[in-house]
């Protein structure tokens, strides 16, 4: 198995997200012994903000096509994901080699069978019925992101309520570190 470790968080030792990615490449590799992992923390080594096209057969890119199962961490800011994890994904939308034209537009599709668990972390409560619920643009982007790739196996592993004092931080990261001991390391 290859699995592809992807931080975003700027938050250093404190970031929950950072804390539960560790945690579920530590049940994947329990599983899988002989994975080869793959890891980039991008908020100290981030990658290009999208200028120009993306080359067809960057290092970025190349990693992603390659790997079975993509952990990545990906904390709530300001409603969205950190702009780290955004210039990232700018880097995997290649048209030809994760997407395609048709004479209607662009389609999606081509790099199915990969299965993408995101350590989500948001410092409120955004998940429905949350009355600001439709506030999220962080787990609804990256769904919608990964299933125009063709991938239709994304999990999320959620700890919410992470900045509404010590108690709650404390019980959001234990239900989502048991969430992450519990997973199915397929």
């Amino acid at each position: 198995m290859k699995l592809l470790h992807i931080d975003s968080s700027i938050a250093g030792q404190q970031s929950v997200s950072r804390q539960l990615t560790a945690a579920i490449v530590r049940r994947l590799r329990e599983a899988n012994p002989d994975a080869v992992v793959i890891y980039h923390d991008l908020a100290a080594e981030p990658v290009e903000h999208l200028a120009v096209a993306p080359a067809a057969g960057s290092v970025t890119l190349e990693e992603f096509l390659a790997a079975d199962v993509v952990v990545i961490g990906a904390p709530m800011y300001n409603l969205g994901v950190p702009s780290q994890l955004k210039a990232w994904m700018d880097r995997l939308v290649v048209a030809g080699r994760t997407f395609y034209y048709t004479e209607t537009g662009a389609q999606g599709g081509l790099c199915g069978g990969k299965r993408i668990i995101v350590a989500s972390t948001r410092g409120g409560f955004y998940t429905a019925p949350s009355p600001i619920a439709a506030m999220d643009h962080q787990e609804s982007h990256l769904q919608s992101y990964f299933a125009f790739l063709g991938i239709s196996d994304v999990e999320f592993i959620r700890a919410e309520g992470t900045a509404m004092g010590d108690e709650l931080r404390h019980r959001a990261l234990e239900a989502a570190l048991a969430a992450a001991s519990a997973l199915e390391a397929e």
